[in-house]
């Protein structure tokens, strides 16, 4: 008979840690993903020139935002590629915002912006992040 109280002890184990295993998946589900820091470029001036230092002494990870505030009417904000960002130039495939209010999250590695509107990249609105 004790060989029979095992067995139910153990079915009874098996029960409660199936219950607590769906509950934790369940919350897993459930979850909202979140984003990490969240910086606005330029601090108070915004996107503007000279923003390529702004991101000095800061730590960036992937998934933190970066807050583009600017004037829509003479900027925009291009994702561009090492080569774009050096050579001030847009390629056709990059992802261009241009709502004044832009919100972008970081990819692990170098992530590269410019205004691609005439001569501001090449005086200084352009910025390079790497996040870890």
């Amino acid at each position: 008979m004790s060989q029979g109280r095992g067995n139910a002890a153990q079915a009874s184990n098996m029960v409660g840690f199936g219950v607590i295993f769906c509950l934790c998946l369940l919350l897993l589900i459930k979850a909202k993903p979140t984003h990490g820091a969240i910086y606005t470029v330029g601090e108070s001036a915004g996107w503007g020139f000279n923003v390529n230092s702004w991101p000095k002494g800061k730590s960036f990870k992937a998934g933190d935002l970066l807050v583009f505030n600017y004037d829509s009417s003479i900027h925009v904000v291009v994702q561009v590629d090492k080569r774009g960002y050096h050579g001030c130039v847009s390629p056709k495939a990059a992802k261009v915002y241009s709502t004044g209010n832009d919100r972008v999250s970081l990819v692990k590695g170098m992530n590269y912006f410019i205004c691609s509107f005439p001569g501001h990249c090449q005086a200084g609105m352009k910025l390079a992040i790497n996040a870890t």
